[in-house]
């Protein structure tokens, strides 16, 4: 079913269907698993049932779609969209020339299904892993496993095991492909549903810890501090902050208004009324990302749009506030990995 969301900023919107968003407006970030996302303009983004998503600014436009449990779902190139190990499960929308055409043409009574056929080609085409699809097929099996075991305080011989003959093979493609290890794959699923339990839900702190399998909950708050930087008591305080807190909100509005002009951590602090210091570090625990990074994605979100439109490099310079276009260039290259022109003037297959 395809419907237009419209989010409440901060509200905690639980996935309980496989769900694909696609972002028509919106200024600040995303939220996913207690992971935040500031860099999804253009990209259509996959959720797996279980999952929650959380916008953090109010003036999201969001085209939804979402899927019915269905045979299309036991498809392993599927699969893929919905299980992403590492981010957010999400393809170059902009290099998708077939998805951009379906979902401009798609009405409620389209069938969706075909939206997840394109992405899942587009998908392999991306290559995020550098992978053969034999190989892909094999990360995902493991994911299979240690979503339905996380529970488990699984030994790399026992995981080896559950992977039967592949186990040895999906251990060295893990680390050469994915770049994790599957001991600590498991580990990152485990503390993210922990964090899930603790914030929504209503156990205490202990019977959290025998729940996912700790037989001294004493030892599950070292680990848990260890892994988070936060006891279990503090974390679930932290995640309790109301949802009309407006702090992230006003942040990224003054962002979008200066940040072509104002680059500095003081002048910033003195407009939310807080120290450098102060303001620095409440960035960092709310959002996970530097105000110096948040400044650097609003200037070359600003740099694209104006590239797309046609502006020369030379008045996207002038515009950020660069003394020379070469410096812009420099800037754009240095953090896109590609140059201002080649950006500009790209033709995707």
């Amino acid at each position: 079913m395809i419907s237009k969301l419209v989010p409440e900023a901060n509200r905690t919107y639980f996935i309980t269907r496989y769900t694909m968003f696609h972002i028509l407006e919106g200024t600040g970030g995303l939220q996913v698993d207690f992971k935040n996302y500031h860099n999804w303009q253009d990209k259509i983004i996959f959720l797996d049932k279980g999952q929650y998503v959380k916008f953090l600014s109010n003036d999201f436009v969001v085209r939804q779609i979402e899927f019915d449990d269905q045979a299309l779902f036991r498809n392993k190139d599927v699969r893929v969209l919905f299980k992403h190990l590492v981010s957010l499960g999400y393809i170059n929308f902009k290099g998708c020339l077939e998805c951009q055409q379906f979902l401009s043409d798609s009405a409620l009574s389209v069938d969706v299904a075909q939206i997840i056929d394109i992405s899942s080609r587009h998908w392999y085409w991306q290559n995020p892993f550098g992978a053969e699809r034999s190989e892909y097929h094999l990360i995902f099996d493991v994911k299979d496993i240690i979503d339905e075991r996380y529970k488990n305080h699984l030994s790399n011989q026992e995981l080896s095991s559950l992977m039967k003959d592949a186990g040895h093979r999906a251990h060295a493609i893990y680390k050469d492909r994915v770049g994790i290890t599957i001991k600590k794959l498991l580990g990152q699923k485990r503390l993210v549903e922990s964090k899930k339990a603790l914030a929504y839900g209503n156990c205490s702190i202990k019977e959290v810890a025998y729940d996912f399998g700790y037989k001294d909950p004493s030892y599950f708050n070292r680990t848990f501090k260890q892994l988070s930087g936060l006891s279990p008591s503090e974390f679930r305080k932290e995640a309790q902050v109301p949802e009309q807190d407006l702090f992230v909100q006003d942040l990224y509005s003054l962002l979008q208004e200066h940040h072509q002009a104002e680059r500095k951590l003081h002048f910033y602090a003195e407009k939310m009324h807080l120290s450098p210091k102060s303001l620095s570090q409440k960035v960092k625990r709310k959002l996970h990302i530097s105000l110096g990074q948040l400044i650097r994605l609003e200037l070359l979100k600003t740099a694209k749009k104006m590239l797309q439109a046609g502006e020369s490099i030379k008045d996207v310079a002038n515009h950020l506030g660069f003394e020379e276009s070469n410096h812009f260039s420099s800037f754009f290259k240095l953090h896109t990995g590609e140059t201002a022109s080649d950006f500009a003037t790209k033709k995707y297959q």
